[in-house]
């Protein structure tokens, strides 16, 4: 099994009424910004380990490196069921933890996917927050047009009822093994080390004794509410940070297909001032753990320029 390098604390935050769960290494030397790392879509803070320690000594020891569990994922549960989480309330949450262990003082940003969109957007309403922002294969979702909102409201009710029926469910496994095999089917780049190790993090025994992953399931119900590309665009146009958008050359945009690609991202990408961006060969949308040093490198390069 995967040996982490680095040993990580782990400490309970009160935030909006959530206690969230959060993952630190290091401390913090002089004025040295904290470093904060967003996870994706079911995933959750631990899922950043193989890259914290692909960091230099002397990077990641001047430092603290934070990583949350988002609401709804890995430890950090809701006090009572939901069947809706709203995108907005992840900015309100972000933005209650960087005042908790930063203050006013800018912090560098790091976002993968879900996260990577996440801080796109709160670095677009709060720039004066953030001193540099590395996008990991955040890249929106498809534009929608306001004739879609019928069909997007009925859907979500729909799923709405499904959730209620046990429908949307996440499959539970016999073993951490089961676990494990379900990381690398999803990621075959995975190594068998780190999705053993990952998969005691992502998972854990439920009250019948299987393995049920730390994701609640109403994660599922698609966002009653449409993408609006205007708005996003706007908020990107409003960041002051310079901004990395890393891309994996086997990366998440084909599933897509016509309704959304690379170079419609790069597009919308125009709108941030100065952003730059690099591309990570032989590595998938989970581009940190396929290939965690090249990732490390390229936070770590970017955030000390």
């Amino acid at each position: 099994m995967y040996q982490p390098q680095r040993t990580a604390r782990t400490e309970s935050v009160r935030i909006r009424t959530l206690d969230y769960h959060v993952r630190l290494w290091g401390d913090a030397q002089g004025d040295t910004p904290p470093l904060v790392l967003l996870h994706g879509w079911m995933d959750v803070g631990a899922s950043w380990q193989f890259a914290v320690d692909a960091f230099s000594a002397a990077f990641a020891g001047r430092r603290t490196t934070i990583a949350p569990d988002w609401r709804g994922f890995g430890h950090t549960r809701l006090a009572a069921p939901v069947d809706t989480y709203v995108f907005a309330d992840y900015l309100g949450d972000l933005d209650q933890l960087l005042q908790h262990y930063a203050g006013d003082q800018p912090v560098d940003l790091v976002g993968h996917s879900m996260g990577g969109n996440i801080a796109m957007l709160y670095a677009g309403v709060r720039p004066q927050r953030i001193r540099r922002l590395v996008n990991l294969e955040g890249f929106g979702l498809p534009a929608t047009k306001a004739t879609q909102a019928g069909k997007r409201y009925a859907q979500w009710m729909d799923e709405l009822r499904q959730l209620e029926r046990g429908e949307l469910d996440l499959k539970t496994y016999g073993d951490v093994e089961g676990v494990a095999q379900r990381l690398m089917k999803t990621n075959p780049r995975i190594g068998a080390d780190k999705a053993a190790w990952l998969a005691r993090h992502w998972a854990a025994p439920d009250a019948d004794g299987r393995w049920a992953i730390l994701g609640d399931a109403a994660h599922k119900v698609v966002n009653p509410y449409l993408y609006r590309v205007d708005e996003a665009n706007a908020l990107y146009a409003a960041i002051e940070a310079p901004v990395l958008s890393v891309e994996a050359e086997g990366g998440s945009l084909a599933h897509w297909k016509d309704k959304f690609t690379l170079a419609e991202y790069h597009r919308r990408l125009a709108h941030v001032r100065g952003a730059r961006t690099v591309q990570v060969q032989d590595a998938g949308h989970m581009l940190h753990h396929d290939q965690p040093q090249v990732v490390a490198k390229l936070i770590e390069d970017f955030v000390s320029e």
